[in-house]
């Protein structure tokens, strides 16, 4: 790590909407980080130019062969995550890359060997584990003051659908969205998935069945540990970013609610009044 005002400089590969919040993130809500460089083919200058960013350009390769940069964050489109992260643990440089890794098991295998060869440090974009409600879920079910867990249900509703042009590129829905799901029952049931059964439907956008991929999806789950569980997935909630967790134990439950803006809640003659939840992006 350097010395100095700053501890980590950043670059980012990719400069769409995940790679635009990273970079806002860094720019001037992680304490010890710099964003150093940002590099997208179809990058908006006018944007880059409004942040100050140092340094900036079409070819991610400028990053690789800076000694000043520590850490790669990769924000590119999922069939390149792999390659990208090849590349950068070969140059030494610490990753954080962007869900999905790849569509291939051996594709990843064979990035993570390559990571593991060069010693850098990797991190994938789990981010819900370090949510601190959820966290705070996780640690009550772990610490066996719950009993065993029996039932884990996620609701995770997006505010609005990514469009089709993104769509078509992504892996698909399980593999871009639900993928956080996924990662979250294992985080709070503290076991492995042995089964898995799903229906899926286009409700919302014909232009993402037409890309071939739904936006409405249930997915019932059996764990090793003998409990279940149940995922609700839609790409679009009118009211906003719908993120909830609820863990029924044997001996109790506990759960986490949307976070909102404010805990206000208003009551008058129209009914019940409180603020939607936080926008996702």
């Amino acid at each position: 790590m350097k010395s100095g005002p700053y501890t980590i400089n950043f670059g980012i590969i990719g400069a769409g909407r995940i790679g635009k919040l990273h970079a806002e993130n860094l720019l001037s809500r992680v304490k010890g980080a710099r964003l150093k460089a940002i590099t997208d083919p179809f990058l908006d200058e006018d944007w880059s130019a409004s942040r100050n960013i140092p340094e900036t350009g079409k070819d991610h390769r400028m990053m690789l062969d800076d000694p000043e940069i520590d850490a790669i964050l990769i924000g590119s489109p999922s069939p390149v995550h792999a390659t990208q992260m090849i590349e950068c643990a070969q140059a030494g440089k610490h990753i954080f890359c962007e869900k999905p890794l790849a569509l291939d098991p051996d594709i990843i295998r064979n990035a993570l060997a390559e990571v593991e060869k060069s010693g850098v440090k990797l991190q994938v974009g789990f981010n819900r584990r370090f949510d601190p409600n959820f966290s705070a879920v996780q640690q009550q079910v772990i610490s066996g003051a719950l009993g065993e867990p029996h039932i884990i249900r996620i609701t995770s509703r997006d505010p609005a659908p990514p469009p089709a042009e993104y769509v078509a590129g992504s892996g698909g829905m399980f593999l871009d969205m639900t993928i956080h799901d996924f990662d979250m029952s294992r985080f709070l049931s503290g076991s492995e998935v042995t089964e898995v059964h799903a229906y899926g439907a286009v409700l919302i956008d014909p232009e993402i069945g037409k890309a071939g991929d739904i936006d409405t999806a249930v997915i019932s789950l059996k764990f090793a540990n003998g409990a279940l569980g149940i995922i609700e997935n839609s790409r679009k909630a009118v009211y906003g970013y719908d993120q909830r967790v609820e863990v029924f134990c044997s001996k109790g439950t506990a759960l986490a609610e949307n976070n909102t803006p404010t805990s206000v809640v208003v009551l008058n003659e129209s009914g019940t009044i409180r603020d939607k939840p936080l926008y996702f992006f």
